[in-house]
């Protein structure tokens, strides 16, 4: 009974949101609640087990950043900067854009990228007259399909990483980054037919742009803030090296440059810029695939893939690809992927000696299905955040339909090869 009354909770939370009619942070909040209420968890088991302390406080530290940086006046500098590299051009500059997302989720959490890159963005369509959707929507796909190219990408590959001592970070990038490259450069041909007649810029705005002055006042405050930004930025890249976690090191940097630039920009101000509805849309939804979690249906689902491909190599790989990829888009893609861990290892106990593609399977499928829908992926969460605040609100269902047509070409593609690579000679 009470599981029928966890799925009833998440499934009527999830339609709701879908339905865009009421605010998500407050509906999924609502649903978590509601798994309190329903006694599918205590608090305690709510806010001490299944809700993740540590993205919030990573997300709420990077927003305290780049909400100090960008008060600088510098995302508006290397916005215009940008603009005149591409002589201001709408296709030229989705393709800049995207290209530098991807690269950077690739060497820097996704999180982080989209909340530095989406501000210019949001400046640029608007000082060329672009609309500001086409372009956002190219983040998000270019910030989950690069984070997957890497161990510190995407949270599901550091959790892989962690749990297999032999993926390393060259071990990724050599099995991943190849197909990576591959579903990026079709998913930024398929973006730039399906928005090539929406691009065009006015003459008129080209020429104001060549006119206008890239210019940055370089005070002390500026200095301050690129300063952390930067440290924080090494301490993600270097933070196996320095045993930090990467939370530690963004509440590091969020409280140095609160302290450095208190006198300029009061903290309580500050604070009121920070994205509260998408950190506690967050909150909501931990709570509810915390519920599922306490009553055993992801543990479950997991263990069903070995019942159903009966111990077959190939089955068993695909499956799990495909799987996770469909679910990733819907569900938290973190949780899925740590009850999957531990019945990937199992298998060993089914005869499977080389496991290694059933992990790239898992990874490819958790990282590249976050691309399904808004909730598939906190990158998507943040930048459908920053988006509506800037009265640029991107739909959950007209996002999806382009998502999931991306995520399922993406498996198809990840489908040939992983079998060609990896199964063709099982």
């Amino acid at each position: 009974m009470l599981t029928i009354m966890t799925l009833i909770i998440f499934i009527l939370t999830y339609v709701v949101i879908m339905t865009e009619k009421y605010d998500r942070a407050v509906i999924a909040c609502i649903g978590g609640v509601g798994m309190l209420m329903a006694g599918v968890l205590t608090t305690d088991t709510a806010f001490l087990t299944y809700m993740d302390w540590n993205t919030i406080s990573l997300l709420f530290s990077m927003m305290v950043i780049v909400t100090i940086t960008s008060q600088t006046g510098i995302f508006e500098y290397i916005a215009i900067v940008l603009a005149k590299a591409v002589n201001g051009r709408g296709i030229p500059l989705l393709i800049a854009v995207s290209v530098l997302t991807a690269f950077g989720s690739a060497f820097l959490a996704n999180v982080t990228i989209v909340l530095l890159l989406v501000p210019i963005i949001l400046t640029l369509t608007t000082m060329l007259g672009l609309p500001a959707i086409p372009y956002l929507v190219a983040v998000i796909l270019s910030a989950n399909i690069g984070g997957t190219a890497t161990l510190i990408g995407d949270p599901p590959n550091i959790m892989i990483g962690q749990a297999v001592e032999h993926l390393t970070f060259n071990a990724f990038l050599m099995h991943l980054a190849p197909i990576v490259f591959i579903i990026f450069l079709s998913t930024m041909g398929g973006l730039i037919l399906l928005y090539r007649k929406k691009l065009k810029v006015s003459a008129e705005l080209q020429q104001n742009l060549r006119s206008l002055k890239a210019e940055v006042n370089w005070n002390f405050t500026l200095v301050k803030s690129l300063s952390v930004l930067g440290i924080t930025i090494a301490g993600f890249m270097l933070h196996t090296f320095l045993h930090l976690e990467l939370t530690t090191v963004a509440m590091a940097g969020a409280l140095l440059l609160l302290f450095l630039t208190h006198d300029v920009y009061k903290p309580e101000e500050i604070f009121k810029e920070v994205e509260w509805g998408t950190l506690f849309f967050f909150m909501g939804l931990f709570l509810l695939v915390g519920g599922l979690e306490e009553v055993g249906i992801i543990d479950e689902l997991a263990r069903g893939i070995i019942f159903t491909t009966e111990g077959d190599y190939k089955t068993t790989a695909l499956l799990i690809l495909w799987l996770t990829g469909l679910l990733s888009g819907f569900v938290d893609n973190i949780p899925f992927v740590a009850a999957m861990i531990p019945v990937i290892s199992e298998f060993e106990d089914y005869g499977m000696t080389n496991l290694d593609p059933l992990w790239w399977s898992l990874a490819l499928g958790a990282c590249l299905g976050g691309n399904g829908t808004l909730l598939g992926s906190s990158s998507n969460l943040v930048v459908a955040g920053l988006a509506a605040k800037s009265n640029h609100p991107l739909g959950f269902l007209s996002f999806m339909k382009i998502g999931l047509t991306v995520v399922i070409f993406s498996l198809i593609i990840s489908t040939v090869y992983i079998y060609f690579r990896y199964l063709i000679y099982f």
